[in-house]
């Protein structure tokens, strides 16, 4: 198994930045577009729960509020940010999935994601444009 499907194994997939990444209740609705967050972000995803690796670290974009991989690992990033920073991501490969959920402000974001039997934190760090 190579190192990617080994930390995906492990993660049930997360976080998603990204994310990922648990959900938290009373969120709006992220809006079409963010262009206040938009750029390069560095999320760093925290196990605090369950079997997983301890942490892990992802380079996402963000662009026109809409959250992409932005590495070269082999895993899907879909989610949204709103006008308002708030922030709902799922990260998948295959059928392991994990979902995040949290808000951006400024240079700087933090949350929670679920996925499998594991659970924890994530903080981002924006990076560049």
């Amino acid at each position: 198994m190579t190192k990617p499907q080994k930390n995906l194994r492990n993660f049930t997939f997360a976080g998603a930045l990204a994310l990922s990444v648990a959900t938290i209740s009373g969120i709006a609705s992220p809006a079409t577009s963010a262009p206040g967050h938009d750029g390069l972000w560095s999320v760093v995803i925290v196990t605090e729960r369950g079997t997983c690796d301890r942490a892990y670290r992802y380079p996402v974009r963000i662009s026109r509020g809409t959250v992409l991989n932005a590495g070269d690992s082999p895993v899907a990033i879909t989610g949204r940010v709103g006008d308002n920073g708030a922030l709902t991501v799922t990260v998948s490969h295959g059928n392991q999935r994990a979902t995040g959920s949290g808000r951006l402000s400024g240079a700087n974001g933090a949350g929670t994601w679920r996925g499998g039997d594991c659970s924890g934190t994530w903080q981002a760090e924006r990076r560049g444009a």
